[in-house]
């Protein structure tokens, strides 16, 4: 088995054929100036021991070898030497993050929302073998990732996450739990919903909800984003404040921190509540919490043991080079024996 670091660096063998190009053309134009000098037996009395045609080929010859070796090496090819089965192990998680306009409130810098896309992506940044997948919601929830392995790509869809990809208002926490409860479809792993939210659900269903996390074996764990006091729901324009959200009668909305449902989802299923304000302390109790679960198999994968080669070009490029700095322009008394192109 073989592979290859960096194989753009093939494109750099377009430099031979323009070297090649380069000495043919110095050729000619050298023969076209010695023409115009002198002609015959008169410059071999002049020059005896030049070379017309032997050793500058050998040179370009050996600078071609030089740059096609170096050029490999930075391709820096790999050959497998053995292949390794490996095994991972760890727990199906799956991020339910809020992203209803309550989120927008500002009781948590720089946002609800902001917060959230904070913690999960922290979370995602401590997990090392666990396979994850992302849920949205609103007045409705989405899938939005289902579980992988890539936490590159998780952490790019979190970040993508906004309060205009749901058009229904509310926040339908039993949704979410719904929807999130079917990404489990191994009942062999262990399961863990992370649900963040600031809790204020206008939505029915929750008990439902729970008695199906509960069925399928999902703990979940809530993550409160909010404080207790609430705030405002800003309306912006181009990044500025121009109003806040009102209710019927006018007056400005105030969003609350709603604990007591997150609370009651978090002891239906075998799980924690706990405050989103810092962020370290949730990773540790994220992480705390996730390892008293028992881990699961998953799939075996096996993976080449690749050695990198590109040492032998660099070694091979090095010794032409040493040969280039021998090979002189005239000729030699060993090269005359040689004879290699006949020369007379």
């Amino acid at each position: 088995m073989w592979g290859l670091d960096a194989p753009f660096y093939f494109y750099l063998l377009l430099l031979i054929p323009i070297l090649i190009a380069v000495y043919l053309w110095n050729t000619l134009w050298k023969k076209k100036k010695i023409n115009e000098f002198g002609s015959g037996s008169y410059l071999k009395r002049l020059a005896p021991e030049a070379s017309t045609t032997s050793k500058p080929l050998t040179k370009l010859i050996l600078l071609a070898v030089v740059v096609f070796a170096l050029i490999i090496a930075l391709v820096n090819p790999k050959f497998g030497t053995k292949i390794e089965t490996v095994k991972r192990q760890g727990v199906d998680i799956v991020f339910a993050i809020d992203v209803s306009k309550s989120m927008l409130a500002e009781d948590m810098a720089p946002n609800r929302l902001g917060k959230s896309k904070q913690l999960a992506t922290q979370i995602i940044n401590s997990l090392a073998s666990d396979r994850i997948g992302i849920v949205g919601y609103a007045g409705s929830a989405f899938p939005m990732l289902p579980i992988t392995t890539d936490y590159g790509m998780a952490k790019m869809y979190v970040q993508d996450m906004n309060t205009d990809m749901v058009s229904s208002m509310g926040t339908a926490l039993s949704q979410a739990i719904e929807v999130g409860s079917n990404y489990f479809d191994d009942p062999k792993t262990s399961k863990v919903m992370i649900l963040i939210s600031d809790g204020e659900d206008h939505g029915e269903g929750i008990n439902d909800a729970i008695a199906i996390a509960k069925d399928k074996g999902i703990k979940i764990i809530t993550i409160g984003v909010g404080t207790p006091n609430g705030g405002q729901i800003p309306i912006k324009q181009n990044g500025k404040i121009v109003d806040y959200k009102k209710d019927t009668d006018g007056n400005n909305v105030i969003t609350k921190l709603n604990e007591t449902t997150l609370k009651e989802i978090a002891q239906g299923t075998g799980g924690i509540f706990m405050y989103g304000s810092n962020t370290n302390e949730v990773i540790q109790i994220v992480d705390k919490t996730l390892q008293k679960i028992e881990k699961t198999d998953f799939e075996s994968q096996q993976i080449a043991d690749f050695q990198s080669q590109f040492q032998w070009f660099i070694a091979l490029a090095l010794l032409l080079l040493i040969i280039d700095s021998l090979v002189l322009e005239r000729r030699t008394a060993w090269m005359k024996k040689l004879n290699l192109f006949n020369e007379k």
